[in-house]
């Protein structure tokens, strides 16, 4: 099968991750996170005082350790390979290096590729390469120690950028050679705004109801706010709110406060229901339905001390999930928890 001459490469030469045959063509889907990756600092939304810093080491063509903090999603690699691409323009392939730690991450990855990589001279007019160590976080403490060496010998020609989700879990003698940057998670009108930008290049309507729901749905990150844009226009050019919900497989915000509201007010088979409805026909896991509880937990109107206690019992639910408890028995625990603080505190107002 031949493709037709219309066919456009993806940039970045980067693979495509679905085939759909229209009139016996073979036309490629490219992945959209990839598509709209952030080219230039300029791109990158929601990090504003940090991209205003970063900057200003592009302007005087030099730059000192730097240590990329903060949960997945929201710039932190795309600010790295941006800084690099503005420094040394088109040749930046040349001085640059990207390395997976949680992929490798012995101290042999140290010893050997990234002290290898390290001692070799800057390629052209450069002054120095860049290493941009992802996810430096899964690195052993052996690999960090030798790390920090490596960081002390080569640091007149080798300059590391290192990004993780927990900078506590960099050992303290790499932070203070570092420049420490914490990326936040990103605002609903960041994520907003570059899902339009999205929209309109690949000729979507999106409601308002469907904006609401992917920044709800993406809480902060920017990859799951495109991915599920980009599910979502497989099913029509038009995003709206069910769309998303759908296929995230997210509970609505608001089934998920009467679902609480319901286990307040006593009525357990009740509650027991709606999370049938929402394990079973909506297909959440265990983890996802104590998440949402939670989110919608903080933002009830409920009495400060009541709501105290709550969170701390579905914080006590999520360890013992994570520990690998029962997922069902767990989340109708809590919904018991639920109806006998509802219960008591109504007897309390009775009283």
């Amino acid at each position: 099968m031949h493709l037709s001459s219309g066919w456009k490469p993806f940039c970045d030469n980067r693979p495509s991750i679905a085939q759909n045959l229209q009139g016996g063509v073979v036309i490629k889907e490219e992945i959209w996170i990839e598509k709209y990756r952030p080219e230039a600092l300029d791109d990158i939304v929601g990090q504003d005082e940090i991209i205003k810093r970063l900057k200003s080491y592009v302007k005087t063509r030099n730059l000192p350790h730097l240590l990329f903090s903060g949960p997945p999603g929201v710039g932190k690699t795309a600010a790295a390979i941006a800084i690099v691409k503005e420094i040394f323009g088109d040749s930046w392939r040349n001085n640059f290096i990207e390395l997976n730690a949680s992929d490798e991450r012995g101290i042999d990855i140290i010893r050997h590729k990234v002290k290898d990589f390290a001692r070799m001279a800057p390629l052209g007019e450069a002054d120095f390469k860049v290493i941009f160590l992802d996810e430096a976080d899964a690195l052993t403490n052996d690999a960090q120690s030798a790390l920090r060496r490596t960081m002390e010998r080569y640091s007149a020609t080798t300059r590391f950028i290192l990004s993780c989700n927990y900078s506590s879990k960099i050992i303290e003698p790499i932070q203070s050679r570092c420049a420490v940057y914490r990326f936040k998670p990103l605002s609903p009108q960041a994520v907003s705004k570059r899902i339009k930008y999205i929209a309109e290049n690949e000729n979507l309507i999106v409601t308002d109801g469907g904006m609401a729901a992917i920044e709800y749905v993406a809480g902060g990150d920017m990859r799951k706010a495109i991915n599920a844009l980009q599910a979502a226009a497989l099913m029509g050019d038009k995003v709206d709110e069910e769309t998303i919900y759908q296929i995230t497989a997210t509970a609505k915000p608001e089934e998920i406060r009467v679902l609480i509201r319901t286990a307040l007010s006593g009525k357990f088979a009740d509650a027991r229901s709606l999370l049938d409805d929402l394990l079973l026909s909506k297909g959440l896991s265990g983890d996802d339905v104590v998440i949402q509880i939670h989110r919608a937990m903080l933002g009830m109107d409920l009495p400060e001390r009541e709501k105290v206690k709550l969170i701390d019992r579905i914080g006590e639910i999520d360890f013992r999930l994570t520990e690998g408890a029962n997922e069902r028995i767990q989340l109708e625990a809590l919904l018991a928890n639920f109806a006998l603080a509802g219960s008591v505190s109504t007897d309390a107002e009775g009283k």
